[in-house]
C-alpha cells in the first residue's frame, strides 16, 4: 500500500476544519441530564445517583449565606446548579392522600464530599449501616424518623447539604426550585436523591444539574487533560515539521515503511488536536458533544491500530529486509481489523457521553478482548523481531543489525514501562475506591499518550527518510533473496546505508557481474585447452 503524505495531510486538514466548525456552535447545555431516571431500592431507602465529580474551590467570594441558593452565573465560582428538577410518583401512591393535604411525601437532595461519606447514615447497635433514620436510631442519635441521617462535617458544620422537596396533596409530581449550591472547598463531591418513604416506591426524576469549576464546566479530573493535549499537539506538530521536511526533501527515495510512519504522525497530530477542542467545547458549554467524541475516539483507535501493525511489520523486517510480508499480509490485516473493533467498542463505552469523574467503569467483557489482543500482539512482535535479528546476523548485515538492536531495546523498555504502569494503575484505582485522589488521576491517561509518542520518535529517528533509504533496501532485498550462499555483500550494503555520495545500486550489481565475467573467462580457457 502506498500512503502518500500530501493527500493524507490534506484529507486530515479538511476533516479537522469540518469538525472544528461544528464546535463553534455553543449552547447553554447541562452536564447531567435526567430523563425519567428511576430510583432504586438500597437498604431502607430509595436512591438515585445524581453524579460524582471533582470540584475546585471557588476563586471568587460566594454570595452571602442568605443568597447561597440563588440562581445566577458568576465567573470564578464553583457550584452545583439545579434546573427544572421534577420528581414523579405513581398514581396509586398519589391517590392515597387528600387533595388538600400539605405534605404527602418527602424527597431529600443530599450533597456531600467523599471525605464526609461516613457522615451520611448510621448504624444502630453496630449493625448494618442505614441511610434513613429508624425508630432505634431516632432514640440513639436524635435523628428524625423517615429522613436521611446526617452528621455535621468536621471542617464545616453546614455540610453535608440536604435540600427537602415535598409532594403536595394527591399530585403526582413535585418540583425543586432552581437553585445553586456553592463549593468553597476543593474535593470530590457526590449528589444523591433519596426518599425514605416506603409509599414512594417507583419514583422517577427529570431535569438537569450543572456542575461548574472556577474555569468552566469540565470535571476536575478531566480539566488538566485539556492543557496536556495542547502540549501534545505542539509536540506532534514539531515532530511533523521535522519529519515532513525530510519526507519532502527525499521524496524520490521514500519507502513504504516511511509512508506508514507519516500516516501515524498525521493521525497522532489530528487526534491530539481534536481531543483539545473536544474538552474545550465541553468546558465552555457543559455538554459533551457525542458526535465529536465518537470521531476523536475512532481516530485514536485507528492511530493505535496502525501504530501496532507498523511495529509488527517493522519487527518482521517489512520495508527494510523484505519487500513484502508475503503470506502473512492477510493474517496481519485480520488481526488489525479485530483489534480495531475491540478497541472501538471499549473506547466508545469509556468516553462517549461520559461526564462523571468515576474511572474504570468499562465492562469486563470489553476490557478483556482488548487486553488479550495486546498481549498476543506483543508476543508476535517479539517473536518476529527475534527471527529478523537472526536473519540479519546470519547475513552479517552489521548496519541493519545495529538499527534493529536499538529498536528491540526501545521496544523492550516500552513494554516494561507499560507493564509497570498497568500495575501502578491497578494499585491506584484499588486503593482509591471513592476517587479522592482525582487531582492526579489525569496522569493515568496522559502516560499512555506520552509513551506512544516516545516510541514513535524512536522509530522516526531510526528510519528517517534519507537519500540512501531506497538503495539500502534494494541491496538488502537482493542479499535476502540470495539463498545460494551464506555471505552477503556487507561492504556494499554498509556504504549504501551510510549514505555514501558515490554509492549506487550498481555497486552490488557490478560485483555480481564481475563474478559472472570471471566464471565465463575460466570456461573459455577450458574450451581452448580441449581444442589443443
Amino acid at each position: 500500500m502506498d500512503f502518500g503524505g500530501a493527500p493524507v495531510f490534506y484529507f486530515f486538514t479538511a476533516a479537522l476544519l469540518l469538525l472544528l466548525s461544528s464546535t463553534i456552535k455553543s449552547a447553554n447545555a447541562s452536564i447531567h441530564v435526567y430523563d425519567r431516571d428511576p430510583f432504586r431500592e438500597v437498604g431502607n431507602a430509595y436512591l438515585l445517583s445524581g453524579g460524582s465529580e471533582g470540584i475546585a474551590a471557588s476563586l471568587a467570594t460566594p454570595p452571602p449565606r442568605k443568597r447561597a441558593f440563588h440562581s445566577a452565573t458568576h465567573d470564578g465560582l464553583s457550584y452545583i446548579r439545579f434546573e427544572n428538577i421534577t420528581f414523579w410518583r405513581g398514581k396509586a401512591a398519589a391517590d392515597h392522600h387528600s387533595k388538600l393535604a400539605h405534605s404527602t411525601g418527602l424527597i431529600q437532595v443530599v450533597i456531600f464530599e467523599a471525605a464526609d461519606r461516613d457522615n451520611i447514615g448510621g448504624s444502630p447497635y453496630g449493625g448494618q449501616k442505614s441511610i434513613c433514620c429508624t425508630p432505634d436510631l431516632a432514640k440513639l442519635e436524635g435523628c428524625r424518623q423517615g429522613e436521611v441521617i446526617k452528621k455535621p462535617s468536621a471542617t464545616d458544620i453546614n455540610w453535608p447539604i440536604i435540600l427537602d422537596v415535598h409532594f403536595g396533596g394527591n399530585y403526582q409530581s413535585a418540583h425543586l426550585r432552581n437553585t445553586e449550591v456553592y463549593i468553597t472547598k476543593t474535593g470530590m463531591y457526590n449528589l444523591f436523591f433519596i426518599s425514605c418513604d416506603p409509599e414512594l416506591k417507583g419514583l422517577a426524576m427529570t431535569g438537569t444539574t450543572l456542575w461548574k469549576n472556577p474555569d468552566g464546566y469540565l470535571p476536575g479530573r478531566m480539566a488538566p487533560l485539556m492543557n496536556f493535549y495542547v502540549i501534545m499537539s505542539f509536540a506532534y506538530a514539531l515532530l511533523s515539521l521535522i519529519w515532513f521536511s525530510q519526507y519532502v526533501r527525499f521524496w524520490k527515495d521514500i519507502l513504504q515503511l516511511q509512508h506508514c510512519i507519516t500516516v501515524v504522525i498525521a493521525l497522532g497530530l489530528f487526534e491530539m488536536t481534536l481531543w483539545y477542542f473536544e474538552y474545550a467545547h465541553f468546558n465552555n458549554t457543559g455538554a459533551r458533544p457525542v458526535g465529536i467524541t465518537a470521531w476523536v475516539v475512532t481516530i485514536g483507535v485507528v492511530r493505535k491500530t496502525v501504530s501496532r501493525l507498523l511495529i509488527l511489520s517493522v519487527s518482521m523486517g517489512y520495508g527494510v529486509v523484505r519487500p513484502t510480508l508475503g503470506g502473512l499480509t492477510t493474517k496481519v490485516l485480520l488481526l488489525g481489523i479485530t483489534y480495531f473493533l475491540a478497541s472501538e467498542l471499549l473506547n466508545i463505552t469509556e468516553y462517549v457521553g461520559t461526564i462523571n469523574d468515576v474511572a474504570g467503569r468499562a465492562r469486563l467483557f470489553l476490557v478483556l478482548p482488548d487486553a488479550l489482543l495486546d498481549a498476543f500482539l506483543i508476543l508476535w512482535i517479539f517473536t518476529s523481531l527475534s527471527t529478523t535479528l537472526e536473519q540479519l546476523q546470519a547475513k552479517r548485515s552489521s548496519v541493519k543489525l545495529g538499527i534493529y538492536r536499538k529498536f528491540s531495546n526501545a521496544l523492550a523498555v516500552t513494554v516494561i514501562l507499560a507493564v509497570a504502569w498497568i500495575g501502578y494503575e491497578v494499585y491506584f484505582k484499588s486503593t482509591d475506591p471513592f476517587n479522592e485522589r482525582w487531582q492526579g488521576a489525569w496522569i493515568i491517561t496522559a502516560f499512555w499518550d506520552v509513551l506512544a509518542f516516545s516510541l514513535l520518535c524512536v522509530i522516526c529517528y531510526l528510519w528517517a527518510p534519507s537519500q540512501s533509504s531506497q538503495r539500502c533496501v534494494i541491496s538488502f532485498t537482493y542479499a535476502y533473496s540470495d539463498v545460494t550462499g551464506e555471505e552477503s555483500d556487507d561492504e556494499a550494503s554498509q556504504s549504501l546505508c551510510r549514505g555514501s555520495p558515490n554509492g549506487d545500486v550498481s555497486l552490488v550489481k557490478q560485483e555480481r557481474g564481475e563474478k559472472s565475467d570471471e566464471g565465463s573467462d575460466l570456461e573459455e580457457a577450458a574450451e581452448e585447452d580441449k581444442r589443443e
